[in-house]
């Protein structure tokens, strides 16, 4: 397995921007409302896991960002070693992350 320090980059930002798109994005909020749930408390909402066993995995799974990016980031190697043809993709999600860390590091006023 040789991957060019070019693929090893795009996979780094195509993996930090799934990462994001799982935990943060509101486009995504369908996919965590089963396995969390709201808890108000004084000054903020917290979310936790709902549930147990899987349903409450999955939950803290996708509230640790170090936990979920490195199952995306398994994810995105191996279907790159098993589906080649499918580096566009992770280039599209590598330039979306590469905009997105643009945005953290300049910043609109």
């Amino acid at each position: 397995m040789d991957i060019t320090w070019l693929e090893l980059i795009v996979f780094i930002l195509a993996s930090y921007r799934l990462t994001n798109l799982f935990i943060y994005d509101s486009i995504m909020e369908w996919m965590r409302r089963p396995f969390h749930q709201e808890i108000e408390e004084e000054h903020e909402v917290v979310l936790v896991p709902k549930g147990k066993g899987i349903q409450a995995f999955i939950g803290e799974l996708l509230l640790c960002h170090w936990c979920t990016g490195f199952w995306v980031s398994a994810g995105v190697l191996l279907s790159y070693l098993i589906f080649p043809s499918i580096y566009l993709l992770w280039i599209l999600f590598a330039i979306s992350g590469a905009t997105s860390l643009f945005m953290h590091v300049f910043p609109r006023e």
